[in-house]
């Protein structure tokens, strides 16, 4: 059975670029870091790595997801990290502490409601190249890469 329709294609953050932007978001071995659209699971296995967090990806398509634990098994995180086949706006990451997002504009602004219904006041949201429009970001950090200039765009949920 074929993967569920896709969204966005998966373009991969560089590697060399996921230290400094998880060490500006704060990371620690305290979080619980979930990458929505997690693709290869480069992010959640540099969050467990390299900070000792615990994280969860969670992407549509299944081959990616199997990408990812092997990814994870090689990277010696198997027990730290978590992938789930799944549609982001059918997921449940409440539990999250921070949260990695590298979608389109459309699909940041439809997730954006179920941010606001799921995750607890202060909780870290990291967005990759696309901001929320009427939520002006916290920070944003631009960081040159050969390859690509990427933008980070960070919010936190609001207490209410």
């Amino acid at each position: 059975m074929p993967s569920p329709r896709l969204d966005i294609g998966y373009i991969p953050t560089p590697q060399d670029l996921l230290g400094d932007v998880l060490t500006w978001a704060a990371v620690c071995e305290d979080d619980i870091l979930y990458d929505l659209g997690c693709g290869d699971g480069r992010v959640t296995i540099a969050a467990a790595k390299r900070f000792g967090a615990r994280g969860v990806g969670i992407d549509i398509d299944r081959d990616r997801i199997s990408e990812a634990a092997e990814n994870a098994k090689i990277a010696g995180v198997g027990d730290r990290v978590q992938f789930r086949q799944g549609n982001l706006f059918e997921s449940h990451f409440g539990e999250a502490t921070v949260v990695f997002l590298y979608l389109l504009p459309h699909l940041n602004l439809r997730l954006k409601p179920r941010l606001f219904e799921q995750l607890q006041p202060g909780t870290r949201i990291v967005s990759r190249d696309f901001d929320m429009e009427d939520w002006k970001p916290d920070r944003t950090l631009h960081l040159p890469h050969p390859e690509e200039e990427c933008t980070f765009y960070f919010w936190q949920i609001p207490i209410q």
